[in-house]
């Protein structure tokens, strides 16, 4: 079995969770959703399942986290190019998502933040490691 990796995220309202995923770009693999969890497929190995407060607490030993208003993570998905960094976010904001920050530009990459109904925060961004500095600053 190929490596994979599964990110639990719990959600007060699971319909609008997965309409925001779906947003940006996320496919809803039926065969693990029900009515409290659904499974968001980004890539072949990389996977969320977006989890009601009741279903999460099953696999949890401690308490939910607020991430409304504090951060448990930061979660980064690459894109292609910025025009998609800029598309995605645009589905996302349009289905409700925020975005607390400017857009980055560090040169050899490009990234703009969203988070979703519940403040779990995604870093969207295009890579171009061609352009990453390979000399050394001087300090």
């Amino acid at each position: 079995m190929a490596k994979q990796i599964f990110i639990n995220l719990a959600v007060e309202d699971l319909q609008k969770s997965l309409a925001f995923y779906t947003a940006l770009g996320f496919t809803n693999n039926p065969q693990f959703s029900d009515d409290a969890g659904k499974c968001m497929v980004w890539c072949e190995n990389i996977f969320v399942m977006l989890l009601t407060h009741e279903k999460f607490k099953q696999f949890a030993t401690k308490p939910i986290a607020d991430t409304k208003s504090n951060v448990a993570a930061l979660f980064s998905l690459s894109l292609d190019s910025v025009d998609e960094v800029n598309s995605t976010m645009t589905n996302g904001l349009n289905a409700g998502g925020i975005e607390p920050t400017e857009m980055k530009d560090y040169g050899f990459m490009q990234q703009r933040t969203i988070e979703d109904f519940d403040g779990h925060t995604w870093e969207i961004f295009y890579m171009d490691i061609s352009k990453f500095p390979t000399e050394k600053q001087a300090e």
